[in-house]
């Protein structure tokens, strides 16, 4: 797995290749399939292990945020506002990892393994939706607005990060990205 997130961050999924994993590793081609079935097998695998990446990147985000007593919608909002920075970072500074954490179509809902979650036993949904439930707590967000929150925030974090990766928006400069980035997560805040 980790050969072949190795190539992953190299090259996004295309590049995870059962034989090169196997050079790599220093193990014969059949070899391999007595840990993993298929390329497909290895793939999912890949995938779990850049999603805790994402993860780790997230918790590294929040990590920053210092706890304020008098004001805990403020920190909630820090922290929500943390899981989209965090996101978007990973995305431009590992966009082979970026690509391949989303190349196997798996509910993420569902995705609370520890081969997909961070240091905190947390994958990125989960940090997503505790953020949102801390805005909820906070008495930031109403809690009959909670509901599916996290799919329209993730949503258009993920769309940016996209854009800015493999879109129109390659081009940017990084004064233009971080631009875009906060004012994506100003929209997210108050659309929420």
């Amino acid at each position: 797995v980790a050969a072949g997130t190795d190539l992953a961050r190299e090259g996004g999924p295309s590049a995870v290749v059962l034989r090169e994993v196997t050079r790599r590793t220093g193990v014969t081609p059949n070899a391999a399939y007595r840990h993993f079935a298929d390329k497909r097998a290895l793939l999912h695998a890949v995938s779990m292990a850049a999603q805790a990446e994402l993860a780790r990147s997230i918790e590294a985000e929040q990590s920053k945020i210092l706890q304020s007593d008098d004001d805990d919608g403020a920190t909630a909002k820090a922290r929500l506002r943390a899981v989209g920075a965090g996101y978007l970072r990973f995305a431009q500074t590992q966009p082979g990892l970026f690509r391949t954490a989303f190349f196997e179509h798996v509910d993420l809902r569902d995705a609370g393994t520890a081969d997909s979650a961070g240091d905190s036993g947390l994958t990125p949904f989960q940090l997503l939706s505790l953020a949102l439930d801390g805005l909820v707590e906070a008495g930031v967000l109403p809690p009959e607005r909670r509901l599916g929150a996290e799919f329209l925030a993730w949503s258009s974090v993920h769309g940016l990060a996209m854009l800015v990766i493999d879109g129109p928006l390659q081009g940017l400069d990084v004064e233009q990205r971080t631009f875009a980035a906060s004012r994506l997560l100003d929209m997210v805040e108050k659309g929420l």
